[in-house]
């Protein structure tokens, strides 16, 4: 029997390890493992034994662990889409934007990429630190397309009608063949909640049930620094599914995202910022329009606001963005950047990372802020967050935890277990989706405190799971029902969700969770 189940997992096990071969902490590792190998503690007739055991004592086994797990959830999110219809959505999506950018740079006699000149670069490097400070005219710029905009184009996929079936109504996503949870499913997928157990964001105050501590906040800081410690990253994810306490989330995200910075990730972070001042992208001026639109009108982030410039260029400039989502975000176009001499590297995929900001965009790295003093660090916690997650927010596909699927589950939810509120919508002829969309697509971002937002933000990474989203939109309308109830507009509806500053996430789920 352990033979069979040697030959069944030989093929993944090698695909693995050819895998972490490409890795850039690779080289490090394994010359670590090298020095191990050939130290005094590693006996020749006992070789197998003693090396692993020697790799345990040096942490490299963790280091080793950790890699392979974060390849595997990678890779779990690399699918191409099933659905002919979605595919032709998301293409017709794609051109419709790379033409609004086009017909952009030609009204404003500019380029996709130049060159900046010599005096531009230098003025740049000397306000890295301070970009709010660098004098750009941004009147005639304005955001490619916003979340509304992209809801329009997911409600044109009502439209196909192969999908549509006689006993459904034809409301929204319902007709579309995706495959989306119950309350009763997701009650197993959080039981922590469902069953009431004690969490971080309930009560501050809260008692452990613990002898030796006196608050469960107390029990959470003494258990998270020895899962710190550990560093091993399953096992801080099951630690987060109870929420961090704020001193140590910062360095539980980059374990469980593998994003901890070494010198060469440090060194990348260096030439991305290298690029940004060597190349100057049209969606620049986007980047710093969005965040003048968006942070700095808000009191909860304006104080970050160079942070998240450099951030936010950085990540434009990214290339390794693209080629670990290239079956996730289309086809970026390629261009000519003006000004260089014609060569390979003339050429560039624009932009490099493949990612067009939209309206709201650079809420995805907020947060993070409140996290990370270091830019590099910041920046990389932020850009696996991405790649794990934030993608799936604004591209069309029917991945299990993308947009749509969310969308549907969030109109299932809110069906099966709101009847009255959601015939109240039907009633006034709003869709129920729209009221809660830019929630969903900015996974609460600018809409809830930094507190409350971190707490979910925990949830997510510990869960591995955005359904968390659409179950918090059907708790917030759940919570606000009898105030929807005394509106009919959508202006209204939009007014009595707006304020978002009261809201304590993690009872409002567990509320959502326990009910009978």
């Amino acid at each position: 029997m352990e033979g069979i189940h040697e030959e069944v997992i030989k093929p993944t096990a090698l695909k693995i390890a050819a895998e972490i071969k490409t890795l850039t902490s690779y080289k490090t590792m394994y010359g670590d493992l090298q020095k191990i190998a050939s130290s005094p503690s590693v006996k020749k007739d006992e070789f197998k034994q003693t090396l692993h055991q020697a790799m345990k004592d040096h942490g490299l086994e963790t280091k080793f662990r950790n890699s392979v797990y974060h390849l595997i959830r990678t890779h779990n999110k690399q699918s191409k889409d099933p659905v002919a219809l979605l595919n032709k959505a998301s293409n017709q999506w794609e051109k419709r934007i790379h033409k609004s950018l086009n017909s952009m740079c030609t009204d404003l006699e500019t380029s996709l990429a130049k060159t900046r000149p010599q005096s531009e670069q230098e003025e740049l490097l000397e306000k890295w630190n301070e970009l709010s400070t660098y004098n750009l005219d941004l009147s005639k710029y304005r955001p490619v397309y916003a979340p509304k905009d992209f809801l329009e184009v997911l409600l044109t996929l009502s439209g196909y009608a192969p999908y549509t079936r006689e006993d459904e109504p034809k409301w929204e996503f319902a007709h579309l063949p995706l495959q989306v949870k119950t309350l009763d499913q997701l009650r197993k997928v959080f039981p922590e909640w469902s069953n009431g157990e004690p969490l971080l964001g309930v009560n501050p105050n809260m008692p452990s049930s613990v002898p030796g501590f006196a608050t469960l906040e107390a029990e959470r800081i003494s258990l998270g620094e020895r899962v710190a410690v550990l560093g091993y990253a399953p096992v801080v994810q099951e630690y987060l599914k109870k929420g961090s306490p704020q001193c140590l989330r910062a360095k539980l995200w980059s374990q469980v995202l593998g994003s901890e910075i070494k010198p060469a990730e440090t060194e990348y972070f260096s030439q991305l910022k290298k690029d940004v001042l060597e190349i100057d992208l049209m969606i620049d001026k986007l980047i710093f329009k969005d965040v003048q639109l968006t942070a700095s009108n808000d009191d909860q982030y304006f104080v970050f606001e160079d942070l998240l410039y450099q951030v936010m260029l950085c990540f434009s400039r990214d290339s390794q963005v693209m080629e670990i989502l290239k079956n996730s975000i289309g086809n970026p176009p390629t261009v000519t950047i003006k000004g260089k001499q014609t060569s390979a590297e003339s050429i560039t995929v624009f932009p490099p990372s493949g990612i067009i900001p939209f309206h709201g965009f650079s809420m995805y790295a907020t947060p993070f802020c409140y996290l990370y003093d270091d830019p590099a660090q910041l920046y990389y916690t932020f850009r696996s967050f991405y790649i794990r997650y934030w993608h799936r927010l604004h591209y069309i596909s029917t991945h299990s935890q993308g947009i749509v699927s969310l969308c549907l589950l969030y109109e299932r939810l809110l069906e099966a277990n709101e009847p009255l509120l959601w015939i109240h919508f039907r009633n006034i002829n709003i869709n129920p989706i729209r009221v809660v969309f830019k929630w969903l697509m900015r996974a609460f971002s600018g809409h809830l405190p930094p507190d409350q937002l971190l707490l979910l933000w925990d949830a997510i990474l510990g869960y591995d799971c955005l359904e968390i989203l659409p179950l918090l939109a059907l708790a917030i309308l759940s919570f606000r029902k009898e105030n929807i109830f005394q509106v009919n507009t959508i202006q209204n509806v939009d007014a009595v969700l707006a304020d978002l500053s009261t809201i304590s996430v993690i009872p409002l789920l567990q509320l959502a969770l326990m009910k009978s």
